[in-house]
């Protein structure tokens, strides 16, 4: 069933997303930036991570994650380290997924040559 909720969920995001770029005429840019304000504000009240654990990745993958990781990063290490933990639990949460982009990435350049 989890299999279930995930694909509903993740594909809900998904569609809001679309529709924001259809109804709104928003541009693919304003999209994702709203949408990681929104799982950055969801994780602010409290309300991402049992969504998390209803939907799995359906709701880990999608970019309102990222946002969720930002918040949840910097208020764990704000209660650790105060106003220095927010910028160092930022940077702490979401190096790992940032420097795999940045390294494959990379990788993908040295073996395919654009066109153009």
């Amino acid at each position: 069933m989890i299999f279930f909720w995930a694909f509903v969920v993740g594909g809900l995001i998904c569609v809001i997303g679309q529709l924001m770029m259809d109804g709104l005429k928003l541009t693919p840019a304003h999209v994702t930036s709203i949408l990681v304000v929104v799982g950055a504000l969801l994780d602010g009240l409290g309300l991402y991570e049992p969504l998390i654990d209803f939907a799995g990745a359906g709701a880990t993958v999608p970019i309102t994650s990222f946002g969720n990781a930002l918040v949840h990063g910097a208020m764990a290490e704000a209660e650790q380290h105060g106003l220095v933990g927010i910028i160092t639990g930022i940077f702490e949460i979401t190096s790992a997924g940032i420097s795999a982009a940045i390294v494959f990435s990379f990788l993908a350049a040295l073996v395919f040559r654009p066109k153009g």
